[in-house]
């Protein structure tokens, strides 16, 4: 077990390096302010360092919103209301530090606002029910309810988000005016899509569909609902959504 000190006291830290892609890419990027105890008890739990674009998120945010608000980064949270919860409040990490314990279906680490949710595999994909070999990032796609590998690590997934492809990966998942949408809603909050993604009628005409502001937590819990009636593997993802 490493101390805090040893997890956040590094010599190359991500974090300027980060800014610095937040800075320069033309994906709209907002960094959401840290609740810097809430960063240290998460970077603790999972024993990773500030080195890391993972443990330089969870330390220094709470969180990004990407792409006018479409996408949400997890990072160490805010103490605001209505703010992203915490990785450690997403994953549902121990209140006290426990070094035993570990995600066992792996970590998730965002969500879009139509109820995809991204996911970093944990020692044993396979027996979680995810594609995809450990450590690689995958994608809970809500027109299909089923999870895609994405052939990256988590700093690759970043760096992927602040590229500028999001317009390809979410293509037949977004409407004319998802973007005014997406911008409306607090980090709290997603879309409910009805007739839902996963239909055909959606899928024949995604702009004729009727969509509600609602809680992220309803968003998402449809769709896993939907998943296990379907047999698929429980997605594992509601946390504190």
């Amino acid at each position: 077990m490493r101390e805090i000190d040893e997890l956040t006291d590094v010599d190359d830290p991500a974090w300027p390096e980060l800014q610095e892609a937040l800075a320069a890419t033309t994906v709209s990027a907002e960094v959401l302010p840290a609740d810097r105890p809430e960063g240290r008890r998460c970077l603790l739990q999972m024993q990773v360092t500030a080195r890391s674009v993972l443990g330089a998120l969870v330390l220094n945010t709470g969180g990004l919103l990407l792409d006018g608000g479409w996408v949400r980064v997890f990072g160490g949270g805010s103490a605001v209301d209505g703010a992203l919860p915490s990785l450690g409040r997403i994953n549902r990490f121990p209140a006290v530090f426990d070094p035993a314990w570990h995600p066992a279906a792996g970590l998730v680490a965002g969500h879009d606002v139509v109820g995809g949710v991204f996911a970093l595999n944990g020692h044993a994909p396979s027996a979680a029910g995810r594609p995809g070999v450990p450590g690689q990032m995958t994608y809970f796609a809500p027109d299909t309810l089923e999870w895609e590998a994405l052939d990256m690590g988590h700093s690759e997934w970043v760096s992927w988000l602040l590229s500028g492809r999001l317009e390809t990966f979410y293509d037949g998942l977004r409407w004319p005016g998802w973007r005014q949408e997406a911008a409306a809603l607090a980090p709290s909050q997603g879309i409910t899509v009805f007739p839902f993604l996963w239909s055909t009628e959606a899928q024949a005409d995604l702009a004729a569909t009727s969509r509600q502001a609602v809680p992220m937590r309803e968003v998402i819990g449809v769709a896993a609902d939907f998943a296990r009636q379907t047999g698929a593997p429980d997605p594992g993802f509601l946390g504190e959504a």
